[in-house]
């Protein structure tokens, strides 16, 4: 059975715009409650999330046990600082993350949406849904941008819970010298946040067009990961400086700007505009595939 015979025969492809409201209404919202239950319940991604919120945890510990030692400025940036203030701690776990372990996650997820229902054979069956197909996708997307937001604020919420422990938490000193109070400082963190998990909503497009092309969960997760890889190692080669503002991980640790006296928003706009490009191009990608594509198992 192809994937527009059980979708006309079970809801149509826009069933869920037509006819009794109430029932799709009701349908569509158990199914984004399973989905969420999925995503964020499975084992699998239960121990991912886990692993992130211990990136604080270490990296808080090693400090804490040496910080009587001279760190003579070296180390990446921000870590040298979280011993001053446990605030640092949240924008240095999200450093150390970004360029791997995040891109990493999220890729798993993403690329599990739609593959992963297709190995296991149960697309099919979701599909008897009265939900139609644009909003099914819409649905896996929303789950699969639920789980990079919780992967982000898993960092977070560990890195301000033991920075503020082990170093405690005061006025915060911006990369610009000037010190800020602790409730502005909070809400300066809370913005490299959020930046951060905005600047995640390209790669879960991507991962999620990858999804809808094979039915094999592995292969669109690496290709999801390899997509992030390829473009941070693009951006290191100057000779292609012409398209590093378009690529997807170029403005990744902009957040920086949320540590000065006066943030640039245009840096900020810019970085969250590239991320909108990539959310609209693989997004639309992903459902020209899904809406066409056929299902036989």
């Amino acid at each position: 059975m192809s994937l527009a015979d059980t979708t006309t025969t079970a809801a149509g492809p826009d069933a869920a715009d037509l006819g009794t409201s109430g029932p799709r209404r009701g349908a569509l919202g158990r199914l984004v409650r399973s989905e969420l239950r999925l995503v964020l319940g499975r084992r699998r991604n239960v121990v991912l999330l886990v692993g992130l919120a211990l990136v604080p945890v270490l990296l808080a510990t090693v400090l804490f046990l040496t910080q009587d030692s001279a760190l003579g400025g070296q180390g990446p940036p921000f870590v040298a600082r979280v011993t001053g203030n446990g605030l640092f701690l949240v924008v240095a776990s999200l450093f150390l993350c970004l360029p791997f372990l995040l891109p990493l996650t999220i890729g798993i997820a993403s690329g599990d949406a739609v593959a992963g229902e297709a190995a296991a054979g149960t697309l099919r069956y979701l599909l008897v849904v009265p939900v139609g197909r644009t909003r099914l996708l819409l649905v896996k997307a929303a789950a699969a941008l639920a789980f990079a937001a919780a992967a982000v604020l898993a960092i977070a919420v560990v890195g301000l819970v033991v920075g503020g422990a082990l170093f405690g938490l005061g006025d915060l000193t911006l990369l610009s010298g000037d010190t800020i109070p602790l409730s502005a400082g909070v809400l300066r963190v809370a913005g490299v946040v959020a930046y951060v998990g905005l600047s995640m909503t390209g790669l879960v497009a991507v991962g999620l067009f990858f999804s809808t092309l094979t039915e094999v969960p592995v292969g669109a997760m690496a290709a999801t990961v390899v997509v992030a890889v390829v473009s941070s190692v693009l951006t290191q080669l100057p000779q292609l400086a012409a398209i590093h503002p378009a690529l997807l991980t170029t403005h990744w640790f902009d957040f920086a700007e949320m540590l000065r006296i006066q943030p640039d928003a245009g840096v900020l706009l810019e970085g969250l505009a590239v991320q909108a490009g990539w959310v609209a191009v693989f997004g639309s990608l992903a459902w020209a595939r899904f809406t066409t594509a056929d299902v036989s198992s």
